[in-house]
């Protein structure tokens, strides 16, 4: 009892890890949010070629967020990052129109994997800054969001530049996992800030 007690005091009170992988198609802005999230800044970025990894605290958990570059050669890298995910922030470049289709083939390709199949998903509709960008709705839709099944998921619109949505969406998914390393489940199947 004493062991049971402890572990729901240290989830609700004391620092929570959580691993974190961040995909999405190059120049969606994931280094951009990365940097953000870690340092409060916004750095000049350069197209990742790999991977960046830093520890994110927000609040009492303590992400360790993989940022993984997003170029058609390296996706198929993707996969080896899957392995004790507790989350994926799919990163979405609203202003994209022309590759929606492709960031929705790669985004079913990532949950289907069998290592993701217990991963709660955060998607940021980014660039929401600019005009004639995508509503988050219309990103929810062009990857399909709405037809998953069983899968624990948000869709937060974001401005990485601007840090708007960042934490909105982090406040989601720090306690959806909370969630459900309590209960083992989450409540809610999918939901959406605009």
């Amino acid at each position: 009892m004493g062991q049971a007690f402890r572990k729901l005091f240290d989830i609700f009170f004391g620092n929570t890890e959580m691993r974190v992988v961040m995909l999405g198609l190059d120049a969606a802005g994931k280094t951009t949010i990365l940097y953000k999230l870690h340092i409060g800044e916004v750095l000049s970025t350069v197209p990742t070629i790999g991977f960046n990894v830093e520890k994110v605290q927000y609040k009492n958990v303590i992400f360790t967020v993989w940022d993984v570059g997003g170029q058609e050669k390296l996706r198929p890298l993707w996969r080896h990052y899957f392995n004790n995910t507790d989350g994926l922030i799919y990163v979405v470049d609203s202003l994209d129109r022309e590759r929606i289709g492709k960031a929705k083939q790669e985004f079913q390709a990532i949950i289907r994997d069998p290592f993701m199949l217990n991963s709660v998903i955060l998607v940021f509709a980014n660039k929401q800054d600019m005009k004639g960008a995508m509503t988050p709705m219309e990103v929810c839709e062009g990857l399909g969001l709405y037809d998953l099944k069983n899968r624990t998921w948000h869709i937060q619109g974001t401005c990485a530049t601007r840090g708007d949505g960042l934490y909105e969406g982090l406040d989601w998914l720090a306690s959806t996992l909370k969630e459900l390393k309590v209960t083992g489940h989450a409540t809610s199947a999918g939901t959406s800030s605009f």
